[in-house]
């Protein structure tokens, strides 16, 4: 009985290891992930926050207040002609704390606040009323304006009086961020899941040499498994919206023709990426491999539930050359700033030329039996 177990365990071993792509799967694919959330979030006290100070003439050079760079030691960016400075501070528990300030006018900072630029925004001095100007909902602004005051105290005066000023009003509260984000991310799901997990299914239950055998040309084929599941993401969309609208109050402030060019544009980046990985998989555990190498990274870094304005700044443009986060500003666009037609054309001529490309690799690369 022993002998018979032994054997059987060695049996499952060999055929584990006989598919490599099995193997990365198991061993390799953990590790990657464990690189990529290491580059996302080590070091979090490193990283540099923006923080908008309001003020009357942002465009004037020395528009920052001076009790700012007489308490910071800093000076202006003059390479840049920008009213901006960087302080770092070190913090009780000797952890350090960077903040990069901006001179904005109150017009500008909002825009930036909607589009995840910044967290929050002060208006006034420390020797008048200091107010911070964020949404309390927001854990990312709620943890600046902690070190930010803590630093202000410590480096500048106990005595401080400062207030604060809860932005609530639609547009700019952290929900209406957080739905064009799950918006761009149910598309994503709906064609990576909907249609390469469908499609790696039908080849690991055998029925695409059915297919082969048709007279249907093989685009069709794959075109329809699309626009079948290109109507159910519609409707998906749809239905959160509607829940967004009642429940939350988000309003579509942009062109309905822009977002049915960005929805359809994203669709057809989405399932051009679906096709060419279902084109080569050929069992369950790589095709599951395949579809979370492609979703995890791009749910960490394109901004879905917090702004990618926090990474590095040597890793923001990559950041926003990633399909999803494409997808993700232009809903946010037209959704909460209003934007139109002309301002989404250029990603969404990206987003369908990364659909084509790959659509075009995977139809020459697919494996039908």
């Amino acid at each position: 009985m022993n002998s018979i177990l032994f054997q059987l365990v060695i049996s499952q071993f060999k055929l584990f290891f006989r598919e490599p792509g099995v193997v990365f799967w198991s061993f390799g694919f953990p590790v990657v992930m464990a690189w990529i959330l290491g580059i996302a979030f080590a070091n979090k006290g490193e990283i540099l926050r923006n923080v908008a100070i309001v003020t009357e003439n942002p465009a004037v050079v020395s528009a920052l207040p001076k009790w700012l760079h007489e308490k910071s030691g800093t000076v202006d960016n003059q390479l840049s002609g920008e009213a901006e400075l960087e302080w770092e501070v070190g913090m009780n528990a000797g952890d350090q704390a960077r903040f990069r300030f901006r001179a904005m006018s109150e017009e500008e900072a909002v825009l930036a606040l909607k589009r995840g630029q910044i967290s929050l925004w002060i208006e006034g001095s420390p020797e008048t009323n200091l107010s911070y100007r964020f949404d309390p909902d927001n854990a990312d602004a709620r943890l600046t304006y902690l070190l930010l005051e803590t630093a202000f105290r410590e480096k500048i005066s106990s005595e401080i009086k400062a207030e604060i000023r809860p932005l609530t009003m639609v547009g700019i509260r952290y929900v209406d961020f957080l739905i064009p984000g799950l918006m761009a991310m149910s598309i994503m799901n709906a064609c990576l899941w909907g249609i390469g997990w469908n499609l790696i299914e039908l080849r690991i239950k055998k029925l695409l040499r059915r297919i082969v055998a048709t007279p249907l040309r093989k685009s069709i084929f794959l075109i329809s498994h699309g626009l079948n599941r290109m109507i159910l993401s519609a409707a998906e969309m749809l239905l959160l919206y509607i829940f967004a609208y009642f429940y939350f109050d988000i309003r579509i402030q942009g062109s309905l023709l822009a977002l049915a060019l960005v929805f359809l544009s994203g669709y057809c980046a989405f399932a051009g990426i679906a096709i060419l990985i279902s084109s080569r998989v050929q069992n369950t555990q790589s095709g599951y491999g395949m579809i979370n190498i492609v979703t995890m990274p791009m749910f960490i870094l394109s901004g879905i539930f917090f702004s990618y304005h926090n990474f590095p700044d040597w890793l923001i443009p990559y950041v926003e050359v990633l399909p999803l986060t494409m997808l993700t500003n232009s809903l946010r666009g037209i959704i909460t700033e209003g934007i139109g037609l002309a301002q989404v054309i250029q990603p969404s001529l990206g987003l369908f030329g990364i659909g084509a490309v790959c659509f075009a690799l995977g139809l020459k690369l697919y494996l039908w039996h």
